[in-house]
């Protein structure tokens, strides 16, 4: 388990559950796959196009001795939210647990910005996280009680200047876990981590000029940028009971470089 720290979760926090995590083949889906799995839960790894790595993280899921799929599906699309639904529940019999992670990051200034940039980050970031919840909420309301986190960004809160569409996207989510908290209680508490810069492929090109990768550690007062796995140890807090009276948050995960309630 890559970029993992020696954090272990209790193997019983998800037992018996059943948790989709969406854009799980690489980056923080993948490590919230493998820390939900170390808790006790199984998985559905979907991915879009890496399917090597989707199996890749199927198999480090079943190391910890719980069953996981990999399932390929544009999450953005409607037909393919139900089918990644309905192969959960086929092969596990129920849904407890919905992590919303897939994205991209994509941008331009506004007036050179096409519709294609515009309507391809907010179907990835926004559309789809209605489609996910539209699929999955009749099986997670059959359970005793759920849980769904949305992946947000501080661009969400404070914008990002030549990434509108981004922040729009974003900012999108924030509003649509609020809504949904209160539109799901009782039984389905619904949260929101809004992370910082993080250590992924997304991100990594533009680090490669070492000055600037240094100007962002140094507006960290952490002085250091979150790794995949400070993510997910977040969202698996917000989708444990370690957090049950815990509903519409948004989790800041930026070491402390935005401070926003």
């Amino acid at each position: 388990m890559s970029s993992v720290s020696n954090i272990e979760l209790p193997k019983n926090l998800f037992a018996g559950k059943t948790a989709v995590v969406t854009g799980a083949s690489r980056g923080v889906g993948r490590a919230t796959a493998l820390r939900l799995a170390q808790a006790g839960a199984n998985v559905v790894v979907n991915y879009l196009n890496r399917g090597d790595e989707a199996e890749k993280a199927v198999a480090e899921c079943e190391k910890f001795g719980v069953a996981a799929i990999a399932v390929q599906g544009d999450v953005s699309e409607w037909q393919a939210a139900q089918n990644i639904a309905q192969a959960a529940i086929e092969k596990f019999g129920r849904i407890d647990l919905l992590v919303l992670n897939a994205g991209i990051w994509e941008g331009a200034p506004i007036e050179e910005m096409s519709e294609e940039t515009w309507n391809r980050v907010l179907n990835t970031n926004l559309k789809a996280a209605w489609a996910m919840t539209k699929a999955c909420v009749p099986s997670i309301k059959k359970q005793a009680s759920g849980a769904i986190v949305l992946v947000s960004s501080t661009a969400g809160q404070r914008g990002e200047a030549n990434y509108s569409n981004y922040a729009a996207s974003k900012g999108g989510q924030i509003s649509f876990t609020k809504a949904l908290a209160s539109e799901l209680c009782p039984k389905i508490r619904v949260n929101c981590v809004a992370p910082g810069w993080i250590e992924t492929a997304m991100v990594r090109p533009v680090f490669e000029d070492e000055s600037y990768k240094q100007s962002v550690i140094n507006s960290i007062p952490l002085k250091r940028v979150a790794t995949t796995d400070d993510v997910a140890l977040s969202i698996c807090f917000l989708l444990s009971d370690w957090s049950q009276h815990i509903t519409g948050e948004i989790l800041n995960i930026n070491g402390g470089a935005v401070l926003c309630g």
